[in-house]
């Protein structure tokens, strides 16, 4: 079922929306409706996180595969929580950096722990969190 488009007005100082209308370009928006969707969604996802709901995320990892057991650290982590694993994927960068993305699912505060479990392990050089939603409140 399509959802009905509604207009309203925003009034703001004009050296703002000067502002916004280079961030859009920039972004790549065509119109300043797309963006301000896009920015409100994104302000719905931060508050389902700071209210502890059911949310998914991805994990970005950046490691040293050489480092004596992190590899099957991580993997401890990973099975130790299989309930919020969703998926990983395993990028070999060179000869002595990988890249792992994992999906991660759960409540905002148990997926918050698992990825510092998973950053503060010896041996990995970066780790970020992409927070994202379930999508049932972004529409």
């Amino acid at each position: 079922m399509k959802k009905e488009l509604v207009r309203f007005g925003v009034s703001i100082p004009e050296g703002l929306r000067d502002k916004f209308d280079r961030y859009i370009k920039k972004k790549g928006y065509t119109n300043r409706s797309k963006a301000i969707a896009d920015l409100i969604r994104k302000s719905l996802v931060q508050e389902e996180w700071e209210e502890g709901e059911e949310v998914i995320g991805g994990v970005l990892l950046v490691y040293n595969h050489h480092k004596r057991e992190l590899v099957e650290e991580l993997m401890e982590i990973e099975h130790h929580h299989i309930s919020h694993i969703i998926s990983t994927q395993h990028i070999h960068l060179d000869k002595d950096n990988c890249l792992e993305l994992t999906v991660i699912k759960g409540k905002a505060r148990e997926v918050e722990k698992i990825v510092g479990e998973l950053g503060a392990l010896k041996g990995v050089k970066f780790c970020d969190l992409l927070k994202a939603s379930l999508g049932r409140r972004l529409e």
